[in-house]
């Protein structure tokens, strides 16, 4: 029993070393091979329990409570993700020759909460995880807020989210996860949790991989139909992810490259789970395609965007 738990131990240590590439990787797995999408969409709201329970579990709360000493800071970092972006986006689809429904999808993807993933991703590439996910939980407390007007002024779509419905899945994807993380953290101990701190890396990189399976559900037959527009939509869905990364990354220097760059990878990808479940039925169907389309680029962002905060952002270490 101790050398499977051990094996176990040192295979997603090194998954975890290997996260971006197995980010990249299990992204095109749903596309390629759809009976597995199909198979694993009844997981997601399982995973996404499971994923923040374990980011929670890797906060240092003391680097937490820092953050949180520096309101403002966070504050501006909100103001940027949540109005700022949209805003932007909308700017550039307006002197873009853009399909409305691609239009569109880039405004109201601009006006989402940042991806659960977050955390997880800027661990992953040596950003700032606790900066991120105490952001990443602000923006989702606030994109009912901001989300449904600014999607309405900025492309004309009415996103009507329920409160009571919305704050029941907050209470599933944040309250649990803290719940389970803190009992975790109080059985297991400091100690025998510190050594384990890879290993949980690696596991999160797994649950991300079967996220990335699910939400590609039904995509690959829906390419087959009109594959040049998907085309478009794919390009379309890079830049803006990476286009709001680089402009917020650039606008926020001031504090600090590492978490200007953290801001921007959350201001890149955003969580479109929400606003699925709540399009109209009359909206163009193929905003919800240019939501799945935007995981290529979310779950490609650590595999080609680690190097550069490796070689640009991160501090070298002396010798």
């Amino acid at each position: 029993m101790a050398n499977m738990t051990n094996l176990a131990a040192r295979f997603l240590t090194l998954s975890g070393r290997h996260g971006s590439t197995l980010l990249a990787l299990g992204v095109f797995g749903g596309l390629v091979v759809p009976p597995l999408a199909h198979a694993m969409v009844w997981f997601i709201t399982p995973n996404v329990v499971l994923l923040v329970t374990l980011v929670l579990l890797r906060v240092d709360i003391a680097a937490a409570f820092g953050h949180l000493a520096r309101p403002f800071r966070l504050v501006v970092i909100i103001a940027v993700l949540m109005v700022a972006a949209p805003l932007a986006a909308a700017a550039a689809v307006a002197v873009l020759p853009l399909d409305p429904g691609i239009a569109a999808g880039v405004v109201i993807f601009a006006t989402g909460a940042a991806a659960t993933s977050g955390p997880a991703f800027a661990r992953l590439v040596g950003l700032d995880p606790e900066l991120t996910l105490l952001a990443t939980l602000a923006s989702i407390f606030l994109v009912p807020l901001t989300g449904p007007p600014l999607a309405h002024l900025l492309s004309g779509i009415d996103l009507s989210l329920s409160v009571f419905g919305f704050m029941t899945r907050l209470a599933v994807v944040v309250g649990l996860p803290l719940v389970l993380s803190l009992g975790l953290r109080a059985w297991i101990g400091a100690r025998r949790l510190a050594p384990l701190g890879p290993a949980v890396d690696g596991a999160v990189v797994w649950l991300v991989v079967l996220y990335g399976f699910a939400v590609m559900d039904g995509l690959q037959t829906r390419a087959l139909v009109d594959p040049l527009w998907v085309l478009q939509a794919t390009i379309a869905a890079f830049v803006a992810d990476f286009g709001l990364n680089l402009l917020t990354t650039l606008a926020l220097l001031p504090m600090g490259g590492r978490a200007a760059a953290s801001a921007g990878l959350m201001a890149g990808n955003r969580n479109m789970a929400l606003y699925l479940a709540v399009l109209p039925v009359s909206t163009d169907p193929r905003i919800a395609l240019f939501f799945a389309l935007c995981q290529f680029p979310l779950f490609l962002s650590p595999f080609m965007l680690g190097p550069i905060y490796r070689r640009l952002i991160i501090p070298r270490r002396p010798g």
